[in-house]
């Protein structure tokens, strides 16, 4: 999910991105930010792990749904108004908000597997993540000019997703949609981590887009984790 306007974000690299100082700082705000959301969204699926709240969302199915309204008008909210995401406090009450309802529907999910395997899933992300952040600040390569592709490969991959709600399931063709996913959103985590440095990349964010590059990380790394628990999971 990336912002379409050009303006200051897309138009290749940023005048404000000349000074390495505000760099700097807009990539600390970012991973700041990013470290919070996660540290909530951990704390959240922690919760979870207890039986009585286990329990407790079973039985109040509609909690998900109310979850799920306000992750999808927080994420519309700072993905297509500029003026929301820009802004302070609405930024970052609209990036809690998603965050919270983001983490208890991964809490809800997370509650059907195993605890060791979560636990599994939590460290095989972290340092998936970790090592490719370091791939992507170290690499010549520019995946900024590849995203094309990745949408392209995205939708695709989305499509073949709902075909094969009406195949017939077996854990084999689990496995492979998972590990494709996984694929794909490890290397959106570096396509969003280039686009975040700028520098002497072809695209690069505005250092004003701190909230939008935080929500873009965070996303990537949540489907990351979520296809390497089913991949490593099996359903209670």
């Amino acid at each position: 999910m990336q912002d379409p306007e050009n303006d200051g974000e897309y138009g290749g690299i940023s005048s404000s991105f000349s000074d390495k100082a505000v760099r700097l700082g807009f990539i600390r705000k970012v991973y700041s930010i990013l470290c919070v959301q996660l540290t909530v969204t951990m704390a959240i699926i922690g919760v979870f792990t207890i039986e009585s709240v286990k329990l407790y969302s079973r039985q109040h199915q509609e909690m998900w749904w109310i979850a799920l309204v306000i992750m999808l008008v927080s994420l519309i909210s700072l993905a297509c108004c500029p003026g929301v995401r820009r802004k302070t406090p609405h930024n970052f009450i609209f990036l809690g908000l998603f965050t919270v309802a983001e983490g208890f529907m991964l809490g809800a999910v997370t509650s059907t597997y195993d605890a060791n395997e979560v636990l599994m899933a939590v460290g095989v992300c972290a340092a998936i993540t970790l090592a490719l952040t370091v791939f992507a600040f170290q690499t010549k390569i520019d995946f900024t000019a590849m995203g094309g592709v990745l949408i392209a490969v995205l939708m695709v991959f989305i499509l073949f997703g709902l075909i094969a709600i009406f195949l017939p399931q077996s854990r084999t063709l689990k496995l492979v949609y998972a590990s494709i996913g996984a694929i794909i959103f490890s290397l959106y985590i570096i396509y969003d981590t280039q686009l975040m440095v700028g520098g002497s990349h072809k695209y690069s964010l505005s250092p004003e887009e701190y909230v939008f590059a935080a929500l873009n990380l965070y996303l990537d790394i949540i489907n990351l984790f979520m296809y390497i628990l089913q991949i490593i999971g099996n359903r209670n």
